[in-house]
């Protein structure tokens, strides 16, 4: 049987690989540029699966500042799955962008964005895949320059040499300074590589691993020593104005199932409460926050844009934003006739009111998470975790009792000073909040307790970057214990694999010489090792021991004070003494007040030129105006039949996809469409047929109770200006005139080329009294049918194309795979590959369609 041996790009392939709605770039508000006068273009690249990286926003906030510059064209990469990975491998295929399908290594710059240090083998598989050199060493001008943002860069040592240049900090203005400076370079002196690297290291916040060179003492420490007097050290950079800063209001749309599918508002940047645990609450400083109003404008333009249903409000410390209350009140004047949804995701439990949890709940109860982080409140002072046993108590019996179902709770082992009493301290909390829950609970399955466990890891820029890591065996024995005195019914505890831990602990605090480990690791097979379907911890033992890394070294051993750091050359803004300062007191227990509220704690990071914190004033935000909601006619709600097809790159797309995509395309359009009553009101959505990913379709019907104030022709125009390419509504009438047709008949096209619908098979079965094939129906019971039974005509009309009509009853649906691999002897990568086209509502007959093509 013929294969794709003769594939020339992703399109080839894309039949073959699983999810292929990942690689087709076609969403909602993509930008896809073709101008002539393109000066620049940028690759932003996310080293994971699409869903994980579409959940990302920094990545669409960089997206559409570059795309705003007329002369710069910025597309997406996201990591690709291993079965695309083994078919680009197998064929010859460069990695591509999604917009263009163009290859990567024809790009001039290609950014990566690094969130979690166990991403770092995609990162290089990546480069692999775009047949780009991995060290910056080994890259001329030819190729891409490599570089690098996200909260990784606070320490670049383990993945310095895979990059030109990397940002620390915001990236909102820092890079478009990198798109002028390249440009300018590519006019004055394109042939010479430093020469762009010396303009950008003159930017703030860029690093540039190539000008310092690092040494290791005899103690095995990493001295990283400036190449140049005037370039000893990189300072973050941090947006100042954040109320003004660029964000987009027509995010891209994902296909598929993102972690977070759902519009997403950066409501403030930067947190005060200094946990001593959290990167995050150091790197992001100071406190920065958008004004309600624009947040409020921000809200209306891009629920227009998207058509989202959910709305998810974006902070370190979503509850600590100043005006809350008013930007929730306003907020849900918009959303609540428009069944939208308002979620909170990281929310602490002193902040979360009864009255603010009333207010959330008023479209549907969404997501419910606190994070103790500890048991006892010895430990939780430790850590400055400023939460109180009580709050945690009493926020949950609020929960309980205004109707949330399930209560989701974080918490970390082998934090410094831990002992046993901290661990007994989670089960005794467990076990009164259980007691809350039972008293919550009218019926057998009552109200649910998610505990989450993880290891915690010490990182860079902390004050705890000089502790000790729990190791492997210590973590599991901690997680056992608390399970083993948890087996209480409502009571769910999962935990995080603590050889992860070590790994991400390994990479968070490494030097340069893990560079060598990881390219090693991804020689042997490394992938994807954030998920544990992939992770494969014996492959990473054998390349620490083949590399030499002795993991302790980085990990379980305890930091002197005054020892050299691998990023002790990358600033910020926050101090080195005062990092000191919290260490010694959290060894005491001592509590550091938020500054927000008190005395500024001279961190460091605040100077008078502008870089402070930034609060909203609630006198401002109570005084805006109410938001009008958006009036709807007061018609009676009636049944409308649309006629869609689905054809070319949108065959990827999934029944969910297909329906997601329509739902929120009617909320773009202002169509009203009636919900369903009940906890979880959905749109009333009735679909004749889910279309198998891959099947092309032409007049498919869905029914939607809409209130019809636009005339059909406007409504389909309305609706067809915002489906993504390959999706098309072809007409609409009141479900009233549908015609009774009958539907167990359904007509279809295949096309398959070399030659494999072969005649005589068709003449077998046409002299054939029977035919018959297993099957397993959707509810996994096996029968044996009757092929003879179900195709009412098949007819060849070219050695190419097949045309049939089948006759669907008894619960079986026959699709033309059935008949291809039964009928016709294909194998399944043969049936992949067949283009095939179901014919709806309008089909004609056989014989008018062999004439018509």
């Amino acid at each position: 049987m013929s294969s794709i041996h003769s594939a020339a790009d992703i399109h080839d392939i894309l039949p073959y690989v699983d999810q292929a709605s990942r690689y087709i770039g076609t969403e909602i508000n993509a930008i896809k540029k073709d101008a002539p006068d393109i000066r620049l273009n940028i690759a932003l690249a996310f080293p994971d699966l699409y869903e994980i990286g579409t959940s990302h926003f920094g990545l669409q906030i960089l997206y559409h500042i570059l795309n705003q510059n007329a002369t710069i064209r910025a597309e997406r990469l996201y990591a690709p799955g291993l079965d695309l990975q083994h078919h680009l491998k197998k064929y010859d295929i460069p990695l591509m962008s999604l917009e263009s399908k163009r290859p990567i290594n024809t790009f001039d710059i290609v950014g990566f964005s690094l969130l979690y240090e166990l991403t770092y083998t995609n990162l290089i598989a990546m480069l692999d895949l775009s047949r780009i050199p991995l060290r910056s060493s080994e890259r001329d001008v030819s190729f891409p320059f490599i570089i690098a943002g996200g909260p990784c860069t606070c320490n670049p040592e383990p993945v310095a040499d895979f990059f030109d240049a990397m940002v620390f900090g915001d990236g909102e203005e820092v890079i478009l300074e990198l798109a002028s400076a390249w440009m300018n370079w590519k006019v004055e002196s394109p042939n010479d590589k430093q020469a762009l690297l010396h303009a950008w290291s003159r930017i703030k916040g860029v690093y540039i691993p190539s000008f310092f060179q690092t040494t290791r003492d005899a103690s095995g420490f990493q001295k990283t020593i400036p190449l140049y007097p005037d370039y000893n050290h990189v300072d973050r950079t941090i947006v100042s104005n954040f109320d003004l800063s660029e964000f987009p209001s027509a995010p891209i749309v994902p296909f598929g199932k993102p972690v977070h599918d759902r519009l997403r508002l950066e409501i403030s940047r930067g947190c005060s409460r200094g946990c001593r645990f959290c990167q995050a609450g150091i790197i992001y400083r100071p406190v920065r926050e958008r004004s309600v109003s624009t947040l409020l404008n921000l809200a209306k333009q891009s629920i227009e844009a998207t058509g989202y249903e959910d709305i998810s409000l974006l902070s370190l410390s979503t509850g600590d934003y100043t005006d809350l209350s008013g930007l929730m009140s306003r907020l849900m004047g918009i959303c609540e006739p428009l069944h939208i949804s308002v979620s909170l995701p990281s929310i602490r439990a002193d902040r979360l009111s009864s009255d603010l949890m009333e207010t959330i709940k008023r479209v549907r109860k969404t997501g419910f998470t606190i994070a103790p982080e500890a048991g006892s409140q010895r430990l939780r002072n430790v850590i400055n975790k400023n939460l109180g046993q009580d709050n945690i108590v009493q926020t949950v019996r609020d929960a309980f009792e205004l109707g949330w179902k399930v209560i989701k709770l974080y918490f970390m082992v082998g934090l410094p000073t831990e002992t046993d009493a901290d661990i007994q301290a989670i089960t005794e909390l467990i076990h009164e909040l259980r007691k809350i829950q039972k008293g919550n609970s009218k019926k057998s399955r009552g109200p649910q307790i998610h505990i989450s466990l993880t290891s915690f890891i010490p990182k860079p820029h902390t004050p705890f970057q000089w502790a000790s890591q729990i190791s492997i065996e210590a973590a599991k024995d901690k997680f056992w214990t608390i399970k083993n005195r948890c087996k209480i019914s409502g009571v769910e505890i999962k935990w995080q694999n603590p050889e992860v831990s070590l790994l991400e602990g390994l990479f968070a605090r490494g030097d340069r010489g893990i560079g060598n480990l990881l390219t090693l690791a991804w020689q042997k097979g490394c992938r994807f090792d954030g998920w544990s379907d992939h992770f494969r911890f014996d492959i990473w033992e054998q390349a620490i021991e083949e590399s030499g890394i002795v993991t302790d070294f980085y990990t379980t051993r305890i930091r002197q004070i005054d020892e050299p750091l691998p990023w002790d050359h990358i600033h910020s803004g926050v101090s080195k003494t005062f990092l000191a300062e919290e260490w010694r007191k959290a060894l005491e227990a001592e509590l550091t007040q938020d500054c927000r509220y008190g005395s500024c704690h001279d961190c460091g990071v605040c100077d008078v030129k502008g870089i402070k914190p930034e609060l909203t004033d609630p006198e401002f935000g109570l005084g805006l105006p109410e938001i009008a909601p958006i009036q709807e006619s007061e018609s009676s709600w009636e049944k409308q039949c649309f006629l869609y097809s689905k054809t070319g790159e949108a065959r990827y797309l999934g029944h969910l996809e297909v329906y997601n995509t329509l739902n929120r395309a009617f909320r773009k359009s202002h169509i009203p469409v009636q919900f369903s009553s009940g906890f979880h009101p959905k749109p009333k959505f009735s679909f004749f047929d889910a279309l198998p990913v891959g099947m092309e379709a032409l007049h498919e019907r869905f029914v939607v109770s809409i209130k019809p104030v636009r005339s059909s022709a406007m409504m389909t125009n309305m609706l067809n200006r915002i489906l993504p390419s390959g999706m098309c509504i072809e007409t609409c009438f009141p479900a009233a005139e549908m015609i009774k047709d009958n539907q167990s008949r359904t007509t279809y096209e295949v096309f398959l080329t070399d030659a494999l619908l072969k005649k005589e098979f068709l003449t077998h079965f046409d002299q054939s009294n029977s035919f018959p094939i297993s099957r397993t129906n959707h509810k996994g019971i096996c029968r044996e049918l009757d092929l003879k039974q179900h195709i009412l005509e098949m007819v060849l009309p070219e050695k190419d194309h097949l045309l049939m009509t089948v006759l669907n009853h008894d619960g079986f649906n026959i699709r033309p795979g059935d008949i291809l691999l039964n009928l016709f002897h294909l194998n399944e990568q043969d049936v992949r590959r067949a283009r095939v086209i179901k014919h709806g509502t309008l089909s004609t007959s056989l014989e008018s369609l062999c004439i018509k093509n």
